[in-house]
Parts: C-alpha cells; sequence; structure tokens
C-alpha cells in the first residue's frame, strides 16, 4: 500500500511540474518557471521518499530527501519574492 501512496505523490508532483512549466513556455511568466522548477525538486524528494523508505530501506536518506525539499522551497521562495508582475 506505501508504494502506492508513494508513487500517487510522485506522480502528482510530476504532473504539476509539467503543467506550470508548459504554461512558462507558452506564456512566459516567471513566477510559472519558478512554481515549476519548485515542482521538479519536490519530485525528486518524492523520488528519494521512495527510494528511502521501499527500496532502500536500510540505507538512511533523510538528509538528502531535507536538502531536496529546502530546494524545492527556496526555489518558490525565491520566486515569491523575486518576480515581480
Amino acid at each position: 500500500m506505501a508504494i502506492t501512496i508513494y508513487s500517487l505523490c510522485t506522480l502528482t508532483s510530476l504532473a504539476c511540474a509539467w503543467l506550470l512549466l508548459g504554461s512558462y513556455r507558452r506564456t512566459g511568466h516567471r513566477l510559472l518557471f519558478w512554481s515549476g522548477a519548485s515542482f521538479v525538486a519536490l519530485t525528486v524528494n518524492n523520488v528519494f521518499l521512495m527510494l528511502d523508505k521501499v527500496v532502500f530501506p536500510d540505507i538512511y536518506l533523510l538528509p538528502v530527501r531535507q536538502v531536496s525539499a529546502l530546494v524545492a522551497m527556496l526555489l518558490l521562495l525565491y520566486g515569491l519574492i523575486y518576480e515581480k508582475e
């Protein structure tokens, strides 16, 4: 059951990133780019979560997951603060 939930979370993050970056390509609004980049990093975070909990349960990947989550939030925060429209 856990693999299903982790997979769905990963696919949802990937779909959000795909849609946001596709909208950025069409419109050129930079906030869409930063939001899409944030969701790419969240997708990577979800992949690390699945690897940590399901594939390699003996390997401690929490620091890697935390760094990827931090990068995702910093990308979104940067876009929210410095992009003006």
